[in-house]
């Protein structure tokens, strides 16, 4: 698809030519994820986010930003950072800014629980462990070393480009709601804590996705109330019972299937890569949603369930009050991720009616989420992530996907932001630690993060 935006983009890129030495900005980008993993920044006593932010502020402002142009805003015990990349405003298709996001927080590491302390990073047998190291301490590294390379190499963008690194996206994502209200009108985000491509287990490339999507989360607490009593007198309204008839309901209700545009392509990009038997289900789903069969196999798959549809599940269950009494209440959690475009409260009407017991209440528990709207598969970023994407692997499939997960892009695609997750990391599925274990990433992925970042941004930014 040749169009005019991309012979700018390709004199942007000539424009600035090679970096300074590629050793430069990738031995810099290192150092940044040696020194991030250090920071805990995790929520709670002793949040060093805020730390870290001040951190990643003196190397910018070392790197060639004005100091007024790195604003660290306190909320909390946390931070966010907003760094501002100016431009010429002389984008062709508008000076609208062009956003970046990404986090600064990591999820809990107990030390006692890792092979090595998760807070002090460790180069060993060609990767980096820390806690961070996936999620998301390297893309911040390589982009905040890229930019500053951009810097050195005199690249002027068209539009404003934007750094902003939220302060708590693992856990109540206040700051990227505040961040989301302060930047409403943008041209895009691209949020690089997302999409990202797949290796085998031999190392060879198989696909990039590109997060256009993600399923809103919601939490819905089930309440039984009863008067209780003796448990030597029992009686047919049991708390406990009434509850686990509803979660027995839950369990056996299947949501529809849904597919929209974004689901339609990954679908249509799984079907040539998978089995003659596999590819039949999937094109039949495709085709038709409401196939009974082909749902019901995509949702025997823990890998293809989560792009089937709304799931829900039970995930946490509390009652009674003494061994000895009849439960005066019982309560359950349900947890659903819901496909782009169901309302959460629409979810909530059709738990209470497959529960169909007006003495279980339903209600909606505040998570921190939003729903948000797909967004548009625009050719400009399609094309731009594909050229870069292929440079360094020659015909790899570049797709849309949606996340099954949260991210900061919901608060900015509930703005009519469009925002696309486009990491640039390729990892084998034995090497996804995120969240978990000894967590690690190949150093070998940090100098091609710089080259694809820096072939991105001088695209995108005009």
């Amino acid at each position: 698809m040749s169009m005019p935006f991309f012979a700018a983009a390709a004199a942007a890129l000539a424009l600035v030519s090679a970096p300074l030495p590629a050793s430069q900005a990738e031995a810099q980008a290192l150092e940044l994820l040696k020194r991030g993993i250090a920071y805990r920044s995790v929520a709670g006593p002793g949040n060093q986010t805020p730390a870290y932010a001040a951190y990643l502020k003196s190397v910018l402002v070392a790197g060639g930003f004005a100091d007024g142009d790195v604003e660290i805003v306190a909320m909390g015990d946390t931070a966010y950072l907003v760094a501002r990349y100016r431009g010429t405003g002389k984008a062709k298709n508008g000076a609208k800014p062009l956003l970046i996001s990404g986090h600064m927080d990591v999820v809990e590491a107990k030390p006692a629980d890792w092979t090595r302390d998760p807070f002090t990073a460790v180069v060993e047998n060609g990767y980096i462990f820390g806690r961070g190291a996936t999620d998301m301490k390297y893309d911040i590294s390589t982009m905040v070393a890229t930019l500053i390379d951009l810097k050195r190499s005199g690249f002027r963008p068209g539009r404003d480009i934007v750094l902003l690194l939220s302060g708590d996206e693992e856990t109540a994502m206040k700051t990227t709601a505040a961040m989301a209200d302060r930047f409403p009108d943008a041209e895009m985000l691209l949020n690089i804590d997302g999409g990202g491509g797949g290796l085998d287990e031999a190392g060879k490339p198989t696909t990039f996705g590109i997060d256009g999507a993600e399923k809103t989360y919601a939490d819905y607490e089930l309440t039984v109330t009863n008067a209780g009593g003796h448990s030597s007198a029992p009686r047919k309204d049991n708390a406990i019972y009434a509850l686990a008839h509803a979660l027995a309901k839950i369990e056996a209700h299947s949501f529809p299937g849904q597919v929209d545009a974004i689901t339609r392509a990954s679908w249509e990009a799984a079907a040539k890569e998978a089995t003659p038997e596999r590819a039949a289900v999937i094109r039949r789903f495709v085709a038709n949603p409401q196939d009974a069969e082909a749902l019901a196999l995509l949702r025997g798959d823990p890998a293809t369930v989560g792009q089937t549809g709304t799931t829900c599940v039970a995930t946490m269950v509390s009652a009674g009050h003494a061994t000895n009494a009849l439960p005066q209440r019982a309560t359950a959690n349900v947890n659903c991720r819901i496909f782009p475009g169901t309302p959460v409260e629409a979810v909530r009407a059709t738990l209470a009616q497959v529960v169909g017991d007006p003495t279980v209440q339903i209600r909606t528990l505040d998570s921190g989420s939003v729903a948000s709207p797909a967004s548009p598969l625009r050719p400009d970023v399609m094309q731009a992530v594909t050229k870069a994407v292929q440079a360094r692997f020659p015909g790899v499939p570049v797709v849309p996907a949606m996340s099954a997960g949260a991210s900061d892009s919901m608060w900015f695609r509930a703005k009519g932001i469009p925002s696309y997750g486009v990491s640039p990391k390729f990892m084998k599925d034995s090497d996804s630690f995120s969240h978990g274990l000894n967590e690690r990433t190949p150093l070998s992925e940090i100098a091609p993060s710089i080259t694809y970042y820096r072939s991105l941004l001088t695209a995108l930014a005009g």
